[in-house]
């Protein structure tokens, strides 16, 4: 596979044929708070993409991508999207196995989109800041929540939502932010924390580059004192191995050290002065007890959760339960069938962990492929020039940290996480095989 960009240059046709691409992409992103409308736009992106790319190849005009940028890309998409395949064969719910393995489809053209995004200078530039810039404004709108009590944007959308329907984002029932910053996707979707932390590259790379240390370290303070107060502990680890990574290349060791000191006092602080986030803290400390129950407590159940998905891998070792099945296959693996689950009545619904999310719900199959996608990623970046890296550099970050594998994680196969991932490796491909001028 090709892992450089061509020498020569991107036709002049190519700047008006890609024009809307990063268009389309940040749209997917700032619709996120709406699941329904961020999907109709990946859709009509998708539907876009590919019905351009086909026309300008009968047409015989200039391709939107590199080779290498349009192989990796599509290497990436069969890496998440055959396990989902081939875990249909004999799925514990064929049903959700067929259609999530025919709805995953529609990432292939907009992971091509998403690359075009990113495929030329201008463009990239546009894309690249303009996440910056939703990374920034749904930071500040969470820092406004912690001080005033209230998200202005989510507060605006659901007086939006009202106005048009009659009701809110959010059922009181499914209001479960206590004490806990749910930003801009509202108290009834808690995933800030992982949103921004996996957004946090577009934000800091750059602004160390262009504005020094003093602007790093300030976005990083203000997004750590955001991740904090949205409680998800999965988040903590994912900003500090961006925070890790960025900042021994901005304040080199020492001072690195100096920075992480500072963090945990303003933690402790924190955890002191905001009860919920006392809470999480505590809990977090249960698995030092060393005994199971324990741990099982500080992990918020997923300790049982875990035991349930070996019981899955190995009773479907080959291609797994299937794809989402998880719920389905959870009762007949559960070691406590008769106690509730620390997460509330019902199976669980996911394995909340990468590694074993993919071998319960794909099986041995699902995860080689899995590594054989990460395998070509990882020998792309490798033999890839200096400059190459150099801009691709922050999607690479936000990919790496996001499927990181010592982490608990969202559901990868689910729209949202799906959607967010298939995001950040299109974005990754994209940047570092460009063709630029």
């Amino acid at each position: 596979m090709p892992t450089s960009p061509a020498d020569a240059p991107l036709p002049r046709a190519d700047d008006r044929a890609g024009y809307w691409a990063p268009w389309w992409v940040l749209a997917f992103v700032v619709f996120w708070p709406l699941p329904g409308v961020a999907e109709g736009v990946l859709v009509l992106g998708a539907l876009y993409a590919a019905a351009r790319m086909v026309a300008r190849r009968m047409r015989g005009q200039p391709r939107l991508l590199t080779p290498a940028a349009w192989a990796l890309t599509s290497i990436l998409f069969l890496g998440f999207w055959l396990p989902q395949a081939f875990s249909v064969i004999d799925a514990v719910d064929p049903g959700t196995a067929w259609s999530k393995a025919a709805a995953g489809l529609r990432y292939l053209p907009f992971m091509w989109l998403v690359a075009i995004a990113v495929g030329e200078p201008g463009r990239r530039r546009l894309t690249l800041q303009g996440l910056g810039v939703i990374t920034a404004i749904w930071t500040l709108d969470a820092l406004v929540q912690a001080v005033a009590g209230t998200s202005p944007l989510f507060w605006s959308l659901d007086q939006l939502k009202q106005l048009g329907s009659g009701h809110g984002l959010c059922a009181p029932a499914d209001m479960d932010a206590v004490g806990r910053l749910g930003g801009v996707l509202g108290p009834c979707n808690l995933k800030l924390g992982q949103v921004l932390a996996s957004l946090s590259p577009f934000l800091l790379l750059p602004l160390a580059q262009r504005f020094g240390r003093a602007a790093w370290l300030l976005a990083v303070l203000v997004l750590a004192t955001v991740l904090l107060l949205a409680g998800s502990r999965a988040s903590w680890l994912t900003f500090a191995l961006v925070v890790a990574y960025s900042g021994w290349r901005v304040l080199g060791m020492r001072q690195m050290l100096l920075l992480a000191a500072a963090v945990l006092a303003g933690a402790v602080a924190l955890a002191l002065t905001v009860p919920a986030l006392g809470e999480r803290v505590q809990r977090t400390a249960l698995a030092l007890k060393g005994d199971r129950a324990g741990v099982d407590q500080a992990l918020s159940g997923r300790g049982r959760i875990w035991m349930a998905a070996g019981c899955m891998i190995e009773h479907h070792p080959v291609n797994g339960v299937g794809a989402r099945g998880f719920r389905e296959a959870y009762p007949g693996c559960d070691p406590q069938p008769d106690t509730p689950g620390e997460w509330g009545p019902g199976p669980a619904l996911h394995a909340h962990q990468i590694v074993l999310e993919i071998l319960a719900e794909t099986g041995v199959l699902g995860l080689l492929l899995w590594l054989a996608a990460a395998a070509q990623a990882w020998r792309a970046w490798r033999y890839a020039p200096a400059a190459a890296r150099e801009r691709a550099r922050p999607a690479m970050l936000a990919l790496a940290v996001t499927v990181f594998p010592f982490n608990t994680h969202l559901a990868f196969y689910s729209t949202f996480w799906g959607g967010v991932t298939v995001l950040l490796a299109a974005l990754f491909a994209g940047s570092l095989l460009a063709r630029d001028r």
